[in-house]
């Protein structure tokens, strides 16, 4: 049984960030229902990658596993009193629409809090719900650039370069999924609902709590070098070099030790914690100057063999065939209705009492609305009704 057995969350949220976080209460048990719209939700009409699978794309079906699809109309009156229904019976209920839409469908705070006191509810944004960038788009990108994050890496005069992910979705979810749990825990204690309040903005200056912390108070500059470097607040050498063969990681590898190991005895007088970071230029160059004599295996072994903080540079089919990922159980495969036998990532965490699980793959659009339209205590002959009149969708 998942530690979220017998908690209802109500998902009205699109894209990335607020599906995963409703994800991962649905990964811990909870019974997550998500409302779409009766074309069905965004992202199964944006493929990441141009991955459009059989019904369902990579991108959605990576994002709403363990969720039931209740596909309506929230347009309509009838569909704003279904989703009602359904929020009365919601202990956590999590929307990520565009400012004022949850008010102009009934679906804010105060409607849904009316209806149902005890419920979290939990609201995403891209910047906030007030102030001057209110109706700015919050995209990952975007909050990205805006994050300061990029600056920390690179090398002076080159372009700033994004990460290789979507950090600013994934940090956001979850701060959302983080925050819901709290409330919950604090409704367990007190009886009492609450608003939790997540923005990309704040998520991504939150995870950067180290970086800013060193700015703030330490006043310490972002500063790139002439060289290409890994991060800014860290001593050289850091970041990936070309080898022989390919590419190397090393993350602050002790100087002296490394003058021994890549026999470069410049190295060798340098004081680590002050020479790492004012001669920072002077070391990236020594090492990427000696790096491509050998193979990437090569210097990782010499690296292993010195007890220096190396790695190698992988791509996803790399990442996938590692053999500390299959023994960590990395990834989940189960079998979909449309899809087939899927794999994806699993489970951030371990709990050994009540362990996460995959229980279903993500849903056919309104696959679940005619199941769900019953527990609401709806006739069937209604839903019909509902069903022909555009109101409702079903996957029969």
């Amino acid at each position: 049984m998942g530690v979220l057995d017998g908690y209802r969350v109500v998902d009205l949220s699109i894209a990335m960030a607020g599906p995963l976080a409703a994800m991962r209460l649905g990964d811990l048990g909870a019974d997550v229902v998500k409302v779409e719209p009766v074309t069905g939700e965004w992202q199964r009409h944006a493929p990441a990658g141009g991955a459009t699978g059989n019904r369902v794309n990579a991108s959605f079906l990576s994002l709403n596993r363990n969720k039931r699809s209740l596909a309506v109309d929230l347009k309509s009156a009838e569909g704003r009193e279904i989703a009602h229904r359904l929020a009365a019976t919601a202990d956590v209920f999590l929307q990520n629409y565009r400012p004022g839409v949850a008010e102009r469908l009934g679906m804010d705070h105060a409607a849904i809090s009316a209806l149902n006191p005890r419920v979290v509810y939990v609201s995403m944004s891209g910047y906030g719900e007030s102030g001057p960038y209110l109706a700015r788009p919050g995209q990952d990108l975007l909050l990205q650039a805006m994050s300061g994050a990029m600056l920390s890496t690179g090398r002076d005069g080159d372009p700033p370069a994004p990460a290789g992910t979507y950090a600013i979705d994934a940090i956001t979810a979850y701060s959302a999924f983080e925050g819901a749990l709290a409330a919950l825990l604090h409704r367990e204690r007190t009886g009492e609902g609450q608003r939790v309040s997540v923005n990309m903005l704040d998520a991504a200056i939150a995870v950067q709590m180290q970086e800013l912390s060193v700015f703030t108070v330490g006043k310490v500059p972002q500063r790139r070098g002439r060289e290409p470097h890994g991060h800014t607040y860290i001593r050289a050498p850091y970041g990936v070099f070309a080898t022989k063969d390919g590419f190397i990681a090393l993350g602050m590898p002790r100087l002296d030790a490394l003058a021994v190991a890549f026999g470069l005895p410049e190295l060798a007088g340098m004081d680590g914690d002050a020479d790492g970071h004012t001669r920072r230029d002077e070391i990236t160059a020594l090492v990427a100057r000696r790096l491509p004599d050998r193979t990437t295996a090569e210097w990782l072994e010499i690296c292993a063999r010195h007890d220096l903080w190396a790695g190698p540079v992988y791509g996803y089919a790399d990442l996938v065939a590692d053999p500390q990922v299959a023994h960590n159980g990395s990834f989940v495969t189960y079998e979909h209705r449309t899809e087939g036998t899927v794999t994806t990532p699993g489970f951030p965490y371990g709990l050994s009492a009540s362990p996460p699980e995959v229980r279903r793959g993500a849903p056919l659009v309104g696959e679940h609305t005619r199941e769900l339209m019953a527990e609401l205590g709806y006739p069937e002959e209604r839903t019909a009704e509902l069903v022909a009149e555009g109101v409702l969708a079903c996957e029969d």
